[in-house]
């Protein structure tokens, strides 16, 4: 076994950085604009069109909204407003329509580059767009480096621990999400009786605990049976963006599945909203808990 990667805890910016945010849905955006305006770096917040929806939270920082489609001028934007330093925060649920894609000269140096990118799946997207941006001097970091809080330790973190049963749930779980994740399906896995029952698709974590709701209501799951929803980083996860995440909503559908507790990858998962998330686990009688798993070797 290698050891595993895992986020790193802080950056070291330089006075005169500059940090642009590109804002998807949810709360991760927000919590990395405030974790940036707090350690003296106000960020330029670049809003992507039909994606972003905390936009009381955002709008109070510079910003610009920018529809997928524009994806080309994202460099010239950015060189405009002197980013030295990018975050890719937050969900976007849908890809660019190449038909759409809205001709300039930054679009077709990286035409190339996403063509490939999208072929290869959401992670090989985000590490092309990584190494395009960085060849043309803006340095991409990930949302732990300027928000380290937000990263799970190892351990329970709630009033409530896994149980033995849930042990074997947890176990059962990562070894599914990491196989899923060596395809670039998903990053998720729900087991129950030690064996698992639904992976992570397309419709993303809330729809993969919809899916187990339906199941625990049409009976294919006992009423009183426990279950452990697991999240994992990919194998080989591209570890300034997309890491695997939960937050309230996660710990209210898990609830209405009827799961006893979360289990997620220490030091590769982020917990959003982390007083509001471990105090509703904790009025629910949810667990939630860090669990290290090391990837295997090549060799």
């Amino acid at each position: 076994m290698m050891k595993t990667e895992t986020a790193s805890a802080g950056l070291d910016l330089p006075p005169d950085a500059r940090i642009g945010i590109i804002a998807g849905g949810g709360s991760l955006p927000v919590e990395v604009a405030a974790g940036s305006a707090g350690q003296g770096y106000p960020p330029f917040i670049v809003l992507m069109e039909g994606e972003a929806d905390r936009l009381p939270e955002l709008c109070r920082y510079e910003h610009e909204t920018l529809a997928l489609e524009a994806i080309g001028s994202l460099v010239p934007l950015l060189k405009h407003r002197r980013i030295t330093h990018l975050v890719l925060a937050g969900e976007i649920k849908r890809r660019p329509r190449l038909t759409h894609l809205r001709p300039s000269l930054g679009l077709l140096a990286v035409i190339p580059l996403v063509v490939m990118a999208l072929a290869r799946g959401d992670d090989g997207l985000l590490k092309v767009l990584a190494r395009g941006l960085e060849a043309r001097g803006i340095k991409v970091i990930g949302a732990h480096e300027i928000v380290p809080d937000l990263v799970v330790g190892e351990g329970v973190l709630t009033k409530a621990a896994p149980q033995k049963s849930d042990r074997r749930d947890i176990e059962a779980g990562f070894a599914a999400a990491k196989a899923i994740g060596a395809l670039d399906i998903g990053q998720a896995a729900i087991a129950v009786g030690g064996r698992t029952i639904a992976l992570e698709g397309i419709e993303g974590t809330a729809g993969l605990l919809d899916r187990a709701k339906l199941l625990r209501g049409h009976g294919r799951i006992a009423g009183k049976t426990r279950g452990v929803l697991v999240k994992c980083a990919k194998p080989g996860q591209e570890l300034r963006a997309d890491l695997p995440s939960i937050g309230p909503q996660t710990v209210e559908a898990a609830h209405a599945a009827g799961l006893a507790g979360i289990a997620v990858e220490a030091g590769r998962s982020l917990i959003l909203e982390s007083p509001a998330t471990l105090s509703r686990a904790n009025e629910l009688g949810l667990f939630i808990v860090g669990v290290a798993a090391a990837e295997p070797s090549d060799g």
